[in-house]
């Protein structure tokens, strides 16, 4: 995880009626430039760079902090930390984590920091009222009761993931070359995006173009206008893959794997359905086939029916996976069986209070 030093002014993070804020924080990333030239904006009111360089010129990360300090003035409030979430926050507070620190520096802070209002009243509602007491949480259970982005900020709050998305203003670039009068659409500053190398190295015209394109649109519609898929960590096909603001660095890889019991085995199935479909699993006397509370079948499966359809014999099957989670009081029970039909058609069922429903299907 990058270290970055972070520049915060507080009075300049809401754009005024006159709009002279980022006329204002134009000229702090000015003259924060003229000591560090690797500085960026990541949002109005907030800037950022790395702080391996600068600390090796000036010797220190205490003295770069000092020299941005001294340079900034009172206006703004310097601090480094591992990640833009944590810099941000040590910003705030004009401090210099140390590095590996994160963890214990966020544990304080409230969930509300996330800028999540609807899981931040949730969690504090169940008792969890800090990032530390957030972390403490298991990651498995945060994921199957909350979803893929309070996953994200629970490896936020643990140290393990630097940044969320929605950090970073796309448009910041662009609102600032109008407050210093320049060209608004000349692109410069605009991180690239991450793209496919050509076959000599480096990237092709045409992905050029798309990236100008999406910076486009995101300026004009906001960063989530343009989103980009990404496969993560998971317990079920579809919370293994979710979607991200396109160029965020959530996105360039997927997150360490960990042990995720009742996870099917490979291959994974090539269409997961939106919305689950009803289904029907026989064995040889026409009874149907139920998992016990040991995790095992009834009875062999013989036939499938799905959503009402004709009966299909079933040529082969593997499982059943059982899947149990627990949230505090709630507990909730499934198991994953893998069929193939005598019509060559392989799915994945899924049997959750006596019913069986369609996921999946295979290639």
């Amino acid at each position: 995880m990058e270290r970055l030093v972070v520049i915060w002014c507080p009075e300049l993070l809401e754009e005024g009626a006159r709009g002279e804020e980022a006329r204002r924080f134009a000229r702090v990333l000015a003259r924060a430039g003229e000591i560090c030239p690797w500085v960026h904006p990541v949002r109005l009111g907030v800037g950022a760079l790395p702080a391996r360089g600068p600390a090796r010129f000036f010797g220190g990360e205490e003295t770069v902090v000092s020299r941005l300090a001294e340079t900034v003035g009172e206006e703004a409030g310097v601090g480094v930390a591992d990640g833009l979430f944590a810099s941000v926050l040590a910003a705030r507070s004009a401090l210099i984590v140390p590095p590996g620190g994160t963890a214990d520096f966020l544990g304080p802070w409230s969930v509300a920091t996330l800028a999540r209002p609807d899981l931040a009243v949730t969690l504090q509602r169940l008792g969890v009222t800090t990032l530390g007491q957030l972390a403490a949480l298991p990651a498995a259970s945060i994921s199957d009761r909350f979803g893929a982005d309070a996953a994200a900020c629970h490896a936020v709050a643990r140290g393990e993931s630097g940044e969320l998305a929605g950090l970073r203003d796309r448009s910041i670039e662009r609102r600032l070359r109008v407050a210093r009068g320049e060209d608004p659409d000349r692109g410069a500053g605009t991180p690239p995006p991450p793209s496919q190398p050509g076959f000599f190295g480096g990237a092709s015209e045409a992905d050029a173009r798309a990236a100008r394109s999406f910076v486009r649109v995101q300026e004009r519609l906001g960063i989530e206008a343009v989103l980009m898929g990404r496969v993560q960590s998971g317990r079920d096909p579809a919370g293994q893959s979710v979607l991200v603001p396109w160029g965020s660095p959530e996105g360039d890889a997927a997150p360490p794997g960990a042990p995720w019991p009742g996870r099917l085995p490979p291959p994974a199935p090539s269409d997961v359905l939106r919305v689950r479909i009803r289904a029907e699993v026989l064995d040889a006397d026409g009874s149907a086939v139920e998992v016990s509370g040991r995790g095992l079948l009834t009875a062999g499966v013989e036939r499938l029916s799905v959503d009402g359809g004709p009966w299909q014999p079933v040529v082969g099957w593997a499982g059943p996976w059982p899947v149990t989670e627990r949230w505090w009081s709630v507990r909730r029970r499934r198991a994953r069986l893998q069929v193939v039909t005598a019509d060559g058609v392989a799915r994945l069922l899924c049997s959750e209070r006596g019913e069986w429903w369609v996921e999946a299907l295979y290639d």
